[in-house]
């Protein structure tokens, strides 16, 4: 093993094993059933959530993950404690693993290609993964196949930001840092040269991008296989709290059967232009002259399609198992009429686990999802999912249970 990992998997006979020396599949179960072997790249709640999608499948998990209390570190047998910015490092985890997936997008480029060279699947792949990780390589790919988009430019200086604000129109315009920023971090609602100071600091390219005039957020989330199947989720409403996701609404309330079909179609293709296999969350502003435009994209589980491990009949968790092994997707469709996502964030009591009479009480119907986290401020702890045949209804329901486990109700 490279400096820096740490094996921390027991073989079939509760003992240390050294994994990568047995190759694929190797002490995967008893009486030679050659089950895969998925490695996920990232220890956060994404993977805590696919290894158990997983499960039910008979896939085995290989985790690389920062800490060992990391959120799927806490519940994945197979755990390497290791910095996935290491090229060694990878290559090790990878040993032993018949495909390599992820919980995030930060692992650098060059070593997903190192990867595909020593024949390990990497899924998505390198010249798909690039685009969720480079907001201008995005911004680029997507205008190049006339995929709709807000007017955007990398800016070199605070003045040039000045002068693409100019071109579309004055400010406020939006600057983002190409690459890191996620949750509303590396991206700035820019009035004025003085504001366009900040995103230049930290020496990267920036993005500037003109506000869009829009009348809220949707999501279009499709799976896609190398084979080509693809399946798409009804498009969801995606609503916003100072940049963080707070609330998802399936279907999007009102949103007219054109525009949808618009949505999941602009998806679709946009997942097969760019190769992608697994899950592709698309980022839309639905604007106020009736368009859609894309905003980000996201290649891996997203927190617009959380709502699935309770209101569709196959979770983008299980989904993006099937697809990332090459195995027919399942059915997208909704098993309710309405099913409503609603984050619980870090608040200011720390024990969440004693709410949970009360929530459990009040909803029986409620689906808890907790993530194994410490309790910060304003940090994604937790969801909770409810459906039913009355919207209303089930955001009441939704919100209740989310702000009475972060503490902001108390009855």
């Amino acid at each position: 093993m490279p400096a820096g990992a740490i094996e921390v998997w027991r073989g079939c006979d509760g003992e240390r094993a050294e994994r990568a020396d047995k190759g694929p599949r190797a002490c995967g179960y008893p009486g030679g059933v050659t089950f895969p072997v998925v490695g996920m790249v990232g220890g956060g709640q994404l993977a805590r959530m696919t290894h158990e999608a997983g499960i039910p499948l008979g896939i085995r998990f290989k985790l690389l993950s920062d800490t060992p209390q990391d959120s799927a570190a806490q519940v994945v047998s197979d755990v390497v404690i290791g910095d996935y910015r290491d090229l060694d490092t990878l290559r090790a985890f990878a040993r032993g693993c018949d495909v390599i997936t992820f919980d995030h997008e930060h692992v650098p480029t060059e070593h997903l290609r190192a990867l595909e060279a020593d024949g390990i699947p990497v899924r998505p792949g390198p010249d798909a993964l690039v685009n969720a990780q480079d907001k201008g390589v995005m911004r680029a790919k997507l205008t190049q196949i006339g995929a709709p988009c807000p007017r955007h430019r990398i800016v070199s200086d605070p003045a040039d930001a000045v002068a693409f604000a100019a071109e579309t129109g004055g400010f406020p315009v939006i600057l983002k840092t190409v690459r890191g920023g996620y949750d509303g971090k590396g991206v700035w609602f820019v009035r004025s040269e003085k504001d366009a100071e900040e995103p230049f600091k930290a020496g990267v390219p920036v993005l500037a991008e003109e506000k869009v005039d829009f009348v809220r957020e949707l999501a279009a989330n499709i799976v896609r296989s190398p084979h080509g199947q693809a399946v798409a989720y009804p498009v969801v409403e995606s609503q916003q709290v100072d940049g963080v996701c707070d609330t998802v609404i399936a279907p999007a309330p009102g949103l007219s059967e054109e525009l949808g079909g618009q949505a999941q179609a602009l998806a679709l293709r946009i997942a097969g232009e760019l190769g992608v296999v697994g899950h592709l969350a698309v980022e839309l502003f639905e604007t106020t002259d009736g368009r859609i435009l894309v905003n980000e994209l996201a290649m891996r589980p997203h927190n617009s399609g959380h709502w699935t491990q309770d209101g569709a009949i196959t979770s983008q968790f299980a989904n993006h198992v099937r697809a990332v092994l090459d195995l027919p997707l399942g059915d997208p469709r909704p098993r309710a009429k309405w099913t409503v996502m609603a984050n619980v964030l870090g608040g200011d009591y720390p024990d969440m686990y004693q709410a949970y009479l009360h929530c459990m009480a009040r909803d029986p119907q409620l689906k808890i999802h907790m993530y194994g986290k410490d309790v910060k401020p304003g940090r994604k702890v937790g969801h909770v999912n409810t459906y039913g045949d009355d919207l209303d209804d089930a955001l009441e329901r939704a919100r209740h249970a989310a702000g009475y486990l972060r503490g902001t109700i108390t009855e």
